[in-house]
């Protein structure tokens, strides 16, 4: 079974950075494709970055592309999301999880004031 701890978010003007962490637990984390996820209020959780095991290849959502970059490092059992140029679209609570996906981890609030 896999826990997956998020970390790094907080409340950010629009325009700032953030980055967030996401240790993972577990031996097949460095073979596992991995991806961020958030879900806004009122809206359903969506992937919006994932990374294959090696870093090779990564894919973004539109609404996030050029601005955030996932990365990963497979000897500390981490991924991250280095957040730019955030705007208030980006509020929302920050997951990161396999893929498909398993058990959620509690997430990370990011809040982008205007």
């Amino acid at each position: 079974q896999v826990q997956l701890v998020e970390s790094g978010g907080g409340l950010v003007q629009a325009g700032g950075s953030l980055k967030l962490s996401c240790v993972a637990s577990g031996r097949t984390f460095s073979s596992s494709l991995m991806g961020w996820y958030r879900q806004a209020p009122g809206k359903e959780r969506g992937l919006i970055a994932s990374i294959t095991p090696n870093g090779g290849t990564i894919t973004y959502a539109k609404s996030v592309k050029g601005r955030f970059t996932i990365s990963r490092d497979n000897a500390k059992n981490t991924v991250y999301l280095q957040m730019n140029r955030l705007k208030t679209e980006d509020t929302a609570i920050y997951y990161c999880n396999k893929l498909p996906a398993v058990d959620w981890g509690q997430g990370t609030q990011v809040t982008v004031s205007s």
